[in-house]
């Protein structure tokens, strides 16, 4: 399998970089997230690329894991949530104005993205497809908790932290813009219902949430609810993307 290591500039006025690696040597790019303040190195030592192995040998997509920024960003619980919510702007800068001009030019200027992630990187990923689904008009979220305002939020939201907030502001799109999101954008919610997927992540239940406001605007929405027995933890997130991902590739 081929796999390239990059550090990709944060910008932003930083001297900092983050990492992507990429793997694979043709096919549908796909963006994935690492869970909460992970590294792009986590979806291989984790087993996730082996999971879709041989999507990736048989040339079907070329997969770039990148780094979480969360550290800095919705995991500094010291810091109040508008604050939290301005960092991650910088995140999202970084996807749209680095990461993904590198992968149209590893792939095609015509390449639609499929963004995914797990627990925390799921709420990457369909933030970002939210967002720009011009660029990635395809999300699939495993195990995602889509509202920001249940991370051990406090201080008072402003415009970063409603923005950044899709359970907030998915509710209040209308007109063009929600026109161009129904013609545009799907959704895949996936989350099993057993361990740690309630308590503490709350994230079946915001996906359940997340899922019924989609669809409501006619956004278009599925929602994978697996079994009491699966619990939020990569052995089942392997699974879960093994069984998708070849659908749209």
């Amino acid at each position: 399998m081929d796999r390239r290591h990059v550090d990709l500039p944060l910008g932003d006025g930083s001297d900092r970089a983050l990492t992507m690696i990429a793997y694979g040597h043709w096919g549908r790019p796909v963006l994935a997230f690492p869970s909460q303040s992970g590294r792009a190195w986590d979806f291989e030592n984790f087993g996730m690329v082996d999971a879709v192995r041989d999507l990736i040998d048989d040339g079907r997509i070329k997969l770039y894991c990148v780094d979480s920024l969360d550290a800095d960003t919705w995991s500094a619980y010291g810091l109040p949530i508008e604050e939290r919510a301005r960092r991650h702007g910088a995140y999202h800068r970084w996807l749209t104005d680095v990461v993904v001009p590198w992968i149209k030019r590893d792939t095609s200027q015509d390449a639609e993205l499929i963004s995914t992630g797990c627990s925390l990187g799921g709420y990457h990923a369909v933030q970002f497809s939210l967002q720009r689904p011009d660029l990635a008009p395809l999300a699939i979220g495993l195990s995602g908790n889509y509202d920001p305002s249940t991370w051990r939020a406090w201080g008072e939201s402003a415009d970063a932290a409603y923005f950044a907030n899709p359970t907030h502001y998915v509710p209040n799109l209308h007109g063009d813009h929600l026109g161009w999101l129904q013609s545009r954008l799907s959704l895949l919610l996936v989350v099993g219902q057993g361990a740690w997927e309630t308590q503490p992540t709350r994230c079946l239940p915001t996906t359940r949430v997340m899922a019924g406001l989609l669809q409501d605007k006619g956004i278009r929405c599925e929602l994978d609810l697996w079994g009491y027995d699966v619990s939020h933890d990569w052995v089942w997130w392997q699974r879960q993307l093994a069984h998708h991902l070849p659908r749209f590739c």
